[in-house]
């Protein structure tokens, strides 16, 4: 068994070094891993059952929904009313523009499910507007970056819907519930730090804007909002699935872009089908090979031995959680969170319910630690956007997402450890 893993994992490594895409390199290093037990015949055809396998589930469907109308929302003038809108709210306090930032990536993530779309929509208005202000270009690429993967936690999300599959069922409406609290608490920590930052640098605050300009800028923005509730209520109150309210959500993206903004040219459609079109064939390969590889893993009991291992470490759950978290980091620096999370979640959800850990609490906790894997060097997908974005250099963003890393840290610690956070709205509603 243990040499089984050792060549997963070497060939897989040995194959990013090389540059081969994320998804052939789990899935040729699953076949090539599989060669060692079994002849090439049986081997690809368990290959390939095991990814139809993963890829048949009514859940999935919810992905090229939500992919779509984020990216029909991303070009349909969504992103600039709700800047608009947290400008009017927030923007006279120290640090203003920066706060705009977070919340603004916070709307736009909940509202798309997309931490990279998040970074362009909100990255493309924003960084040139901080930097006109006399804000550094860095530190206002590093906000944009940290912020963006709040709309990973906070619902619709993509990565939770992966995550109720891989976890073996949980609740799509209770995870979508669960990623509130932790989402906001991701923003609110990112906002302190923002705040500390601008006051000792003593960057410009924006001035008060009268009554009626706010609540105009607010009720412009009313709309594009409603798509939160619409999804969440229509969910949690029974009346759809997941899935059906991904295809909601598209119909009422398009409404918004096409026939209240009207930002969005019919003739334009037809990009936005095939953007999502590949982005789904990305995601969806991801996780075919993903399940393959997750398939090997149970074969050859490999979460079995690293529970067992792990849990002979020590038997203070405190200091379980805590490596659990730490190889999570480390994970989400060189892997895409798909795979991340259907490769990992059943190798550490064992040890994590064996702790007294829900699965909804953990899912929380996954998505979250990897969230800052995002927006951390090397293979940080939300990096390389807001750098190309900002037109600066990765190392230079490093040094003031430090403190940022440190904030998420803390939220992460406190998903940890406090159940209370991430149960607390699904609890109350019973689910």
């Amino acid at each position: 068994m243990e040499l089984t893993a050792l060549v997963l994992i070497a060939v897989f490594f040995i194959l990013l070094v090389f540059g081969v895409p994320v998804s052939f390199g789990i899935g040729l290093a699953t076949l090539v891993t599989m060669l060692m037990s079994m002849d090439l015949t049986p081997a690809v055809t368990t290959m390939a059952q095991r990814m139809a396998g993963g890829l048949n589930s009514f859940a999935l469907l919810a992905i090229p929904f939500f992919v779509l109308s984020g990216l029909i929302m991303g070009r349909g003038g969504i992103a600039k009313r709700l800047i608009e809108c947290a400008m009017a709210l927030i923007g006279a306090l120290p640090g203003g523009l920066a706060l705009v930032n977070v919340v603004s990536c916070m709307l736009f993530g909940a509202i798309s499910g997309s931490a990279v779309a998040a970074t362009s929509a909100i990255g493309s208005f924003m960084l040139p507007e901080m930097k006109k202000s006399g804000y550094d270009e860095n530190f206002s690429a590093a906000v944009t970056a940290a912020a963006s993967t709040t709309g990973l936690l906070i619902p619709p999300s993509n990565i939770l819907i992966i995550y109720a599959i891989a976890s073996g069922g949980v609740s799509i409406a209770a995870l979508f519930l669960a990623g509130y609290l932790p989402g906001i608490l991701v923003g609110l920590a990112l906002m302190v730090i923002c705040m500390i930052h601008a006051k000792r640098k003593g960057y410009p605050v924006g001035a008060r804007l009268p009554l009626s300009v706010v609540v105009r800028k607010v009720l412009a923005a009313v709309p594009s909002l409603f798509l939160i509730f619409l999804v969440i209520g229509g969910i949690i109150g029974g009346i759809f699935t997941a899935t059906e309210a991904g295809a909601i959500a598209v119909f009422y993206s398009i409404f918004l872009s096409m026939g209240v903004y009207r930002e969005v040219k019919p003739a334009e459609f037809p990009n936005l089908l095939l953007k999502a079109a590949e982005t789904t064939a990305i995601v969806l390969l991801l996780i075919a090979a993903s399940t393959a590889m997750s398939w090997l893993l149970s074969y050859e009991n490999i979460p079995q031995t690293f529970s067992s291992f792990l849990l002979g470490l020590s038997d203070n759950p405190i200091i379980i959680l805590l490596l659990i978290n730490l190889v999570l980091i480390v994970v989400g620096a060189f892997l895409d969170m798909t795979p991340a999370v259907l490769i990992f979640t059943p190798i550490f959800l064992p040890v994590a319910m064996q702790l007294g850990m829900s699965p909804l609490q953990f899912g929380i906790m996954i998505v979250l630690n990897l969230s800052i894997g995002l927006c951390s060097p090397p293979v940080g997908a939300v990096l390389f956007v807001t750098c190309a974005i900002a037109k600066t250099k990765l190392e230079k963003i490093i040094k003031p997402l430090l403190p940022l890393y440190a904030a998420m840290f803390v939220v992460l610690m406190l998903v940890t450890y406090v159940p209370w956070i991430s149960e607390f709205l699904p609890d109350w509603l019973g689910l």
